[in-house]
């Protein structure tokens, strides 16, 4: 069968160009080897979606050209979208830092694109492996499952990067990039949670479970946000944002206060009251297994008779604690994936090959990898919408 357009993968990126050339006229056919489409959708936002945020800018991305995603965030905004939503009458709340989630399911987003994807004439086949593709003179040829041969004028490559592999994550992408010559940067794991080994892991496994605000530096990078303690290591927003700039053998600095002078408020408490306990004093302050484990080793009974020495080192555990992570949990639990296709091998405006007429590459799979918050599946929206305008 021929068509003018064929998108591989039924994802956020994927149904929104699908839509967007199936509206210019265009007969566009999207394949998905999953059983469903916008799995990660689907689970996103702990089922309610974070599909946008308020404040999405070039500011919130990562890529080896920080420019290169400034022309499709400005051509199709978040306020885009959220008025597609409001099309659509999907109740949508605002939560911290602008994030936007659906009032109801993630289902609703799903739903709006397939509507969408509908109403504009798209074909949508689900469970189906694409084998190989070929390059023509014409555009492409691709061979589906049982022996089955497509032929299209243009391809558009939506299959994701790596993360959740238990969800049909593949590197599917980047090798076919890689078949025609699109350089692709090297991939790692993003928005994923840190692991300790050895006396660290031993000495903080037990406070799995505690949370806490956090204020999280790695480098210039910092992010106020909550961290959470996990029988692993460290989780949390500010933890997960952080992962995107951490490198193997690198630290990070945490300070559990953030805002609070600690030094003066153990001095004021050691004049105040000295018989009570630093770890009582913290735990006014903190969670309070949290202030256990951080007082009660080295800095055990009366503040009366801790010197000034030992509440500087005391304050700078709390309020500038290093730490040096074994690793991160990897794709198995990342959110997304930092790399992949060359943004130099790309135009910017509509995402295609430049070395490849008719090649397009959209969403993760592409060296563009937003904060936590909403920001990917702007980034999703945004160059899904430029490739499906000129594809």
């Amino acid at each position: 069968m021929k068509w003018d357009v064929v998108v591989i993968g039924a994802g956020a990126a994927g149904m929104m160009c699908a839509a967007v050339a199936g509206r210019r006229g265009r007969k566009v056919l999207v394949l998905e080897s999953a059983k469903a489409p916008g799995e990660k959708i689907r689970i996103s936002g702990g089922g309610r979606c974070n599909f946008t945020n308020l404040h999405a800018s070039p500011a919130q991305f990562l890529s080896a050209n920080p420019h290169f995603c400034i022309s499709a965030l400005s051509r199709y905004t978040q306020r885009d979208f959220i008025a597609q939503v409001a099309r659509h009458r999907i109740g949508w709340h605002e939560k911290a830092l602008g994030q936007l989630f659906c009032d109801g399911s993630a289902v609703q987003i799903i739903d709006m694109l397939l509507a969408e994807m509908k109403e504009a004439g798209v074909h949508l086949r689900l469970n189906a492996k694409v084998q190989y593709v070929d390059k023509t003179p014409d555009g492409f040829t691709l061979q589906v499952d049982k022996g089955e041969v497509l032929e299209c004028s243009a391809l558009v490559v939506a299959t994701g990067g790596k993360s959740i592999p238990k969800m049909g994550a593949t590197d599917f992408g980047y090798r076919l990039a890689e078949q025609f010559a699109v350089p692709v940067t090297q991939t790692r794991p993003a928005l994923v949670p840190l692991t300790f080994d050895g006396e660290l892991l031993e000495r903080l496994s037990p406070l799995a479970g505690v949370a806490a605000p956090a204020r999280v530096t790695c480098g210039k990078t910092v992010f106020d946000e909550a961290l959470l303690f996990t029988h692993r290591g460290l989780s949390g927003p500010a933890i997960l944002q952080i992962s995107s700039y951490w490198r193997e053998g690198g630290e990070i600095a945490i300070n559990l206060l953030p805002g609070t002078n600690v030094l003066e408020g153990l001095r004021a408490a050691r004049q105040q009251n000295g018989k009570q306990s630093a770890s009582t004093f913290l735990a006014s302050l903190l969670p309070r297994r949290l202030a256990k484990e951080i007082a009660d080793a080295d800095y055990a009974g009366a503040l009366g008779g801790l010197t000034d020495a030992k509440l500087k080192t005391l304050a700078a555990q709390i309020s500038d604690w290093r730490i040096l992570p074994a690793g991160t949990e990897g794709y198995r639990t990342a959110e997304v994936t930092l790399g992949g296709v060359d943004t130099k091998a790309l135009d910017s405006k509509t995402m295609q090959a430049r070395a490849v007429p008719g090649l397009y590459f959209i969403g993760e799979v592409v060296d563009v990898t937003g904060w936590l918050g909403g920001y990917n599946f702007q980034w999703a929206w945004s160059s899904g919408w430029c490739a499906g305008q000129a594809a």
